[in-house]
């Protein structure tokens, strides 16, 4: 069993001063934590595999493609692979638990 607690993997994330920290890695999947400052932009790109975004905290937008939709703390958000996506409109600090299948590079 592996076990992690959020508000651990926030301050490591934030020690690294990055916005994102994979923080699992299996042969199907990975996760990670994505953070974004109120007013931040999001620079993510396509990802080649799908990807479910569950917000853990924050208000924003995200955008899918063509659609776009609010999101909030219990969003949850599936991003096809190829699919371009960007969180935007960020109005709370957000924090978003990131899964990806199979696993990200």
């Amino acid at each position: 069993m592996k076990e992690f607690r959020l508000d651990r993997l926030d301050l490591e994330r934030a020690a690294h001063n990055g916005a994102y920290l994979r923080f699992l890695r299996e042969p199907r999947m990975s996760a990670g934590l994505y953070a974004l400052a109120a007013g931040e932009a999001d620079s993510q790109r396509p990802h080649a595999q799908d990807v479910i975004n569950f917000v853990v905290s924050g208000r924003a937008s995200i955008t899918v493609g063509e659609e776009t939709t609010m999101v909030a703390r219990g969003s949850v958000v599936y991003v096809p692979a190829g699919q371009p996506a960007r969180f935007h409109h960020i109005t709370e600090d957000l924090r978003v638990l990131v899964v990806f299948s199979p696993p990200e590079g």
